[in-house]
């Protein structure tokens, strides 16, 4: 809590078996974000559940919210997270779900992951992208990501809308949405 965060890697980074973790009021740049894993090199891997991280500002960074995942067979599981008054200030991805996740292109199993993701809420997310696409969901087509909700994201990209782009991820959005949300409705 209280932090201020500046690095060239993960500002923090949530491993395997974590659970009932409180994250808040993190000034985080420059570096890549606030990143659930990577999960799921390990075919009996821990889960990560019941993550609270709010009242956080990105700036400049790599990524903002990022939920990262190996393509390769695993038990994990990322459930109950939820991600709050979030401000990001030229971010590349300020939203992420990556379950193909392989650094450099080196060694990529490239198989579906395995692990399971649900019940993630982004609320009053705000700010600037460096890129068009804001919101990036690329779940896994094996086991999609359910029970997504957005509510209150406002993010644009150089005084524009920004996009959303989802592969395999369902859930539900409510209040205003910029850019458009892109999920499957579950």
């Amino acid at each position: 809590m209280n932090s201020r965060i500046g690095t060239g890697d993960d500002c923090i980074s949530i491993g395997p078996g974590t659970s009932n973790l409180w994250i808040e009021n993190i000034a985080c740049g420059p570096g890549h974000g606030i990143s659930i894993g990577s999960l799921g090199w390990d075919v009996e891997e821990p889960g990560v559940q019941n993550v609270t991280v709010k009242t956080v500002t990105f700036t400049g960074t790599q990524n903002g919210l990022r939920v990262k995942t190996w393509a390769r067979s695993s038990n994990g599981f990322v459930r109950n997270i939820l991600f709050q008054h979030v401000v990001m200030a030229n971010v590349q991805n300020p939203i992420i779900i990556d379950q193909n996740y392989c650094p450099n292109n080196e060694n990529c199993p490239h198989q579906g992951s395995g692990v399971k993701i649900s019940d993630i809420k982004y609320r009053d997310i705000r700010g600037t992208s460096a890129t068009e696409v804001a919101v990036k969901f690329n779940c896994s087509k094996k086991y999609p990501c359910s029970g997504i909700s957005l509510e209150d994201v406002n993010l644009r990209y150089r005084d524009q809308p920004a996009e959303a782009s989802c592969a395999n991820a369902g859930g539900s959005a409510s209040g205003f949405q910029k850019p458009t949300s892109c999920l499957l409705v579950n």
